[in-house]
């Protein structure tokens, strides 16, 4: 058995699709077809089911996958007992980021990844909580850091810390240095907020404190971006819901008035990780670099 038509199949079971599988590996759709079918062929068995809305395992396909994730991962892990002997640990991480937290985590993470695992690869992506649990699941990502995840069968999840959502406002002129006061939740309400769509985790977490004092947000604009939410602030159109490292990782963060909120509306930092595939030693080494370069932050 070929370990590169492994991989293919793997790749492509996991996302469901020959056309998401070849963008991921960058390999042609036809190769990457061909190398599959000669797996087939090989095994006498149909692994997968192609139609039009993609590619299913069949049953002998979900045994291999499930065989085939524990054989990669021992690759893998090989790959990487050799690099120890070298004296460094190798291989390839994909971390996943939320946007409100990627610009102010990204370069001093990655700053210690190549100090501290020079001869791995790294590769971030920045995306919202929802997308990030599906690139897990399929594959994509072997860390996500999420706000508010939800334990789920496939998921393993590591709490971090809770982070408190302040209300950002864009800064009156002449504004005086006094602390500004706080301001409740219920009159966050009546605010025109700029704020992510549903399914986004702040949306939800705000939609859900409201409710319990039976308010409902006042949603001016439905923005997925962090800098973008920040920018239509800074321009007037209304107030956002936001972490402190959001606001202090923008280009102007002086632009902003920031409030707490009462009472205060904390989300759960997590770091989140496949069940199914158990993390490798470059993997074990990213998450505890993930926790030192956050506690390094936090402690600024």
């Amino acid at each position: 058995m070929d370990l590169k038509q492994l991989e293919y199949f793997v790749r492509v079971a996991e996302l469901g699709s020959f056309t998401r599988a070849s963008m991921a590996l960058n390999v042609a759709q036809p190769a990457l077809s061909r190398q599959v079918r000669q797996l087939e062929v090989e095994l006498r068995q149909n692994l997968l089911v192609r139609n039009g809305r993609g590619a299913t395992p069949t049953e002998a396909g979900k045994l291999l996958l499930a065989h085939g994730r524990g054989i990669l991962h021992q690759v893998e892990r090989a790959r990487e007992e050799l690099g120890r002997v070298r004296g460094a640990l190798a291989g390839r991480v994909a971390i996943g980021l939320p946007p409100s937290l990627a610009r102010v985590l990204m370069v001093p993470l990655t700053r210690a990844f190549r100090a501290q695992l020079p001869e791995a690869s790294l590769s971030i992506s920045e995306a919202l909580s929802v997308t990030m649990l599906e690139w897990l699941t399929t594959g994509r990502l072997d860390i996500a850091v999420l706000y508010n995840a939800q334990p789920a069968a496939e998921i393993d999840i590591h709490p971090l810390r809770d982070e408190e959502l302040l209300l950002v406002e864009p800064r009156p002129p002449g504004l005086s240095e006094d602390p500004p006061t706080a301001i409740s939740l219920r009159e966050v309400a009546s605010m025109p907020l700029v704020i992510p769509s549903r399914p986004n985790a702040i949306r939800m977490q705000v939609e859900t404190e409201m409710a319990n004092i039976g308010c409902r947000p006042t949603v001016a604009l439905e923005i997925d971006g962090v800098s973008a939410i920040l920018d239509l602030v800074a321009d007037g159109a209304g107030a956002a819901l936001l972490s402190r490292n959001a606001v202090a990782s923008s280009i102007r963060p002086s632009a902003y008035r920031i409030r707490s909120v009462s009472p205060p509306l904390k989300t759960r930092l997590s770091l989140a990780t496949s069940s199914q595939r158990p993390a490798t030693l470059t993997q074990q080494k990213t998450l505890d670099l993930i926790r030192q370069t956050l506690d390094a932050l936090n402690a600024r």
